[in-house]
């Protein structure tokens, strides 16, 4: 019987900050030990992942950094690569989607759809920027949601309550570029008419039928999953527009599309098939093979993605024609950090690049502590004490015990040699049983995408073998009976050996120091379970200890760091980069005096001012005609940046800028001098 065939895709990180634990326990590291353990069972099987470089999150981190949206996802496509490397994550290719093969992807795909009628043209009133001249994508635009009251939704979904989410639905909008309240405008954009994929959605996502055949076993798919999706089928679904009015990401290659890139949630699922197509390039593989005919498809994504997943991609890989559809979308909940929700904003975060800095010896520890807790079918939570405990008793106590005592003593009495397997007792059979049956318990599990019960069990074969030398005391036993400690030394070997292999997946670090104290390497899963992988007379190493033990020090020093570098709850926005001294110094900032206000004409909030520098009088257009008239504010003191370039605002020439202070809610102030200074005084 031919093994079944996978593509397995990670969820795309946004590239726009680095990695924390809730991205790794929930995409990351699971989607590693079903691959791993894919691979120990000849599966052919491709593991596809890269960064998410478009779409709004990357211009308003851009933009709170002062620098270009391709320098933000240079920066984090570099940090999340190299953590993804230190981690061991075994990705085929950690790909990019600002790829030149990923843009032509992307824009064929689009044709493809266009040309078979697959999209409509719609024209809607969308929010605009009027400070900043621009529409607001989706991302751009918070406010309170409708059905649960947060005051900080998105204009696509809110991430309290998970609910789908259109900008005008949001009350009280605010623009994230400008803080001001957005004006709706017309603009036209190409839309998927979801409503007509009902019908098969709803049997292909309950049933596993996909116009009548068998497609996958529904049964798999966690509750979750069906539940989110059933509940935006039988609400009814919409048109959803593919494409955004942004300067940064895919443009639609459409003669009548400037200024228009596609949707991000269109864009970023194709970059699977990108990837993979610049994986089988650099691999001479051909990449349809990877998308078409009996193939698995399995995406692993937290459960913010799964509409996009299980909903919306499968639609535009049926539209396309001849590409598989998914065969399941294993979704975890969120994970949460010492009793709160993990957040960027705040810094409430344990990032994986700087884990790896500090405990480089300590991946393993990690792997095992996340996968135990993992949030497979609910919210679960990450707490340095917890991360203590289980290295401690779990780890050290008892796989780290088991091994050190069966190789000790195999070292103390044989000179490392493996020692005959004599006549077994009943507790012996009993013992080499359930060690044969662990392995196929464990495929069980991992198939059904149970990865922290198949870890469970791969520990309890540990459990077993430490159970087996404490009940028998091998080293009491050794004065009078010297024949039956041979074959228990040989059991507690096989059990080591049989350690090596499950736990491949799971601890590949650990499953290799396990093989070098053996001199055993068997990266086939068929082989698990036998009691004779080491043969009599086969010479082991002496071993070193495997865990070291989680002091009070450490956990005592994570907390407090993650309180100190806690950033206090702001609706201002974070500190801008850094800046070098002699950038400050290029500003030239100094006193003016106001001689005429006047409005912008068919500008609400502009107003025409004259002012006197002390060095020239020129003039300057402001945004500030909602908090001053103009008659208010002729002979004020201001402070002016002067070699700002000129800009046209509304036919008008702007030379220079006047320095406002702002506050939460957007309200404006001057910033003048107490005593009467005159115009032309610098600002040191």
């Amino acid at each position: 019987m031919s093994k079944a065939k996978y593509t397995i895709t990670a969820a795309l990180p946004y590239a726009n900050g680095p990695l924390h634990l809730g991205h790794v326990a929930g995409v990351y590291l699971p989607a590693d030990i079903f691959v791993r353990f894919l691979r120990m069972n000849n599966h052919d099987v491709a593991f596809i992942c890269g960064s998410d470089e478009h779409g709004a999150a990357i211009t308003l981190r851009a933009k709170k950094e002062g620098i270009t949206p391709q320098e933000i996802v240079d920066k984090y496509n570099h940090i999340i690569g190299k953590a993804f490397q230190d981690f061991d994550i075994s990705f085929d290719i950690f790909h990019r989607t600002s790829a030149e093969i990923h843009h032509k992807t992307s824009q064929d795909f689009f044709l493809k759809l266009y040309e078979n009628g697959h999209f409509t043209e719609e024209t809607s009133e969308q929010y605009f920027d009027e400070e900043y001249q621009q529409f607001l994508a989706d991302r751009y635009i918070t406010g309170e949601c409708p059905k649960c009251q947060n005051p900080n939704a998105y204009g696509d979904q809110c991430e309290k309550c998970g609910s789908d989410l259109s900008p005008t639905e949001l009350k009280n909008p605010t623009s994230t570029l400008s803080g001001k309240t957005p004006v709706l405008r017309t603009t036209s954009h190409w839309y998927l008419p979801m409503n007509r994929h009902e019908e098969w959605l709803r049997e292909w996502i309950k049933e596993g039928k996909l116009d009548g055949v068998q497609q996958h076993d529904p049964k798999p798919w966690r509750n979750q999953v069906i539940g989110q999706c059933m509940s935006w089928i039988d609400g009814g679904l919409h048109s959803r527009a593919m494409t955004r009015d942004l300067d940064w990401g895919v443009k639609v290659p459409l003669p009548n599309a400037d200024g228009k890139v596609l949707y991000v949630w269109l864009d970023a699922p194709i970059g699977y098939i990108s990837a993979t197509k610049q994986w089988a390039l650099d691999n001479n593989k051909n990449w349809e093979d990877y998308w078409t005919g009996d193939r698995k498809l399995v995406h692993f994504i937290g459960k913010d993605n799964i509409v996009f997943h299980a909903v919306i991609f499968p639609i535009l890989l049926k539209n396309h024609g001849g590409l598989i559809l998914p065969d399941n979308v294993p979704a975890y909940e969120f994970l949460n950090l010492e009793g709160d929700k993990f957040s960027t904003s705040r810094n409430w975060a344990v990032w994986l690049h700087e884990y790896i800095a500090a405990y480089p010896d300590k991946m393993d520890e990690l792997k095992y502590v996340l996968t135990a807790i993992a949030p497979e079918t609910k919210d679960a939570e990450f707490t340095w004490k917890e991360y203590q405990t289980r290295v401690n008793s779990e780890l050290a106590d008892i796989l780290g015990n088991f091994v050190n005592r069966a190789l000790v003593l195999t070292q103390k009495y044989y000179e490392g040699k493996v020692p005959h397997q004599g006549e077994l007792t009943a507790y012996d059979k009993e013992v080499l049983a359930e060690m044969q049956a662990i392995p196929e318990r464990i495929s069980k599990l991992v198939y059904l995408y149970k990865l922290r019960d198949a870890q469970a069990e791969a520990m309890n074969l540990a459990r077993l073998g430490n159970k087996y030398l404490a009940e028998l005391e091998p080293w009491k036993l050794i004065k009078t009976d010297e024949k039956r400690v041979e074959t228990i030394m040989n059991i507690a070997l096989q059990i080591t050996a049989n350690l090596s292999i499950v736990l491949q997946p799971f601890l590949p670090a650990t499953a290799e120091k396990l093989s070098q104290f053996l001199n055993f390497k068997a990266n086939d899963w068929a082989l698990a379970g036998n009691s004779n992988l080491l043969e009599a007379g086969s010479m082991t190493n002496p071993p070193s200890i495997i865990f070291q033990k989680i002091e009070d020090s450490l956990v005592e020093t994570e907390v407090s760091k993650l309180t100190a570098t806690q950033v206090m709850e702001t609706s201002f926005e974070p500190q801008k980069a850094t800046v070098e001294f002699d950038d400050f110094t290029k500003l030239d900032i100094r006193l003016g005096t106001i001689l005429e206000a006047e409005k912008v004409e068919k500008a609400d909030k502009l107003l025409k001012l004259v002012v006197d520098t002390g060095i020239d009088k020129r003039t300057i257009v402001s945004g500030i005609a909602t908090h001053y008239q103009p008659a208010d504010i002729i002979g004020k003191t201001v402070q002016v940046l002067l070699n700002l370039a000129p800009r046209k605002i509304r036919g008008i020439e702007s030379q220079g800028m006047i320095l406002m202070a702002e506050d939460a809610e957007g309200n404006l102030s001057f910033m003048s001098p107490e005593k009467d200074f005159p115009a032309g005084g610098g600002i040191a």
